[in-house]
């Protein structure tokens, strides 16, 4: 368990860097198009990466770059002397960089295509027809890394897995977490319910202080609500992070043709990222922690810097109100 809070100690003061997104909408026949670039920021850095279009487009500013959140936002006018069909787009410098940049492309004959350039493919070829293979592909590598980078959902998992004694128990209560985020996920993107982001990213983090104090009693031998249940406390807590992998998926954006595929196949994402995880941390159990002195003072250290990292988040996210 050491290594694995090395990292996530070195990780913790870093937040999550979103993707960078694209939308090219046409606004004429006449090969007119307005695009969108919205490029991840930190507090004194922004991304050095642009679109760029085929010899024969033009792209104009339009409105000059503002701040949004973690964003810069540039605005363009796009013209081309052919339609963007069967054309190369390239995100220059994106090779540099660690980050993915999602595309929207939305055209007057109602074709719509998604895309998801990476470091290691910085470049596609717009085709004529759209593919919901294509659509599915994405946001499920989306899902996978949303919860692979969502270092605090992680630490619950990990929590609850320390909880946690028993496989049957276990399976039981990552399902119960499985379906409560799901079903908040799915309420917010749908519009049908909704929660403010700042306030829920702190009770995360509470809910991770929770777990880590729950640890401690388990370990002086005290029977807890949540060794004896679980699932319920899963359950409750999962519904919350629902809404906070809603606050990711709405700054990621959503193709309005195939939402409901979109959806499902994040939340797929989301689930191989966790089952992946917790596979890892299985392994671990099994093999490495057997080798690590089971003193107190070590057996106390897990807790301890579970509770330290989540309070120091909790403090952070209500400051930052």
């Amino acid at each position: 368990m050491i290594f694995l809070f090395g990292l996530t100690f070195n990780s913790c003061f870093a937040h999550e860097v979103r993707p960078a997104y694209l939308q090219i909408d046409q606004i004429s026949d006449s090969n007119e198009y307005s695009v969108l670039w919205k490029v991840p920021r930190t507090v004194d850095k922004v991304l050095n990466i642009q679109p760029k279009f085929e010899n024969g487009f033009d792209l104009n500013e339009t409105i000059s770059p503002r701040i949004l959140d973690a964003f810069v936002l540039y605005t363009y006018k796009l013209t081309g002397s052919k339609n963007l069909t069967n054309t190369l787009l390239t995100i220059n410098n994106l090779n540099t960089t660690g980050i993915d940049v999602l595309v929207d492309v939305r055209l007057l004959n109602e074709v719509h295509h998604t895309f998801l350039l990476q470091p290691t493919k910085s470049s596609v070829i717009i085709p004529e027809t759209p593919s919901k293979w294509t659509v599915a592909k994405v946001y499920i590598i989306l899902g996978i890394e949303h919860i692979i980078l969502g270092f605090d959902h992680l630490l619950f998992v990990l929590a609850l897995l320390i909880i946690t004694v028993g496989f049957k128990k276990l399976l039981k209560t990552i399902t119960a977490f499985t379906i409560a985020h799901s079903i908040t996920l799915s309420f917010s993107v749908l519009g049908i319910a909704n929660l403010p982001g700042p306030p829920v990213e702190a009770v995360i983090a509470l809910s991770i202080v929770f777990l880590a104090i729950e640890i401690l009693k388990l370990q002086q031998g005290k029977s807890t609500f949540t060794s004896q249940k679980p699932w319920l406390v899963a359950f409750i807590f999962g519904l919350l992070h629902g809404f906070g992998f809603a606050g990711a998926i709405q700054d990621i954006g959503l193709p309005q043709n195939e939402i409901p595929l979109a959806l499902a196949t994040f939340n797929i994402g989301v689930e191989l990222g966790q089952i992946i995880f917790v596979v890892i941390i299985l392994i671990f159990i099994k093999f490495v922690k057997p080798q690590i002195p089971q003193q107190t003072w070590i057996n106390k250290l897990v807790p301890y810097a579970i509770g330290s990292v989540s309070a120091f988040w909790l403090i952070e996210r209500i400051t930052g109100f």
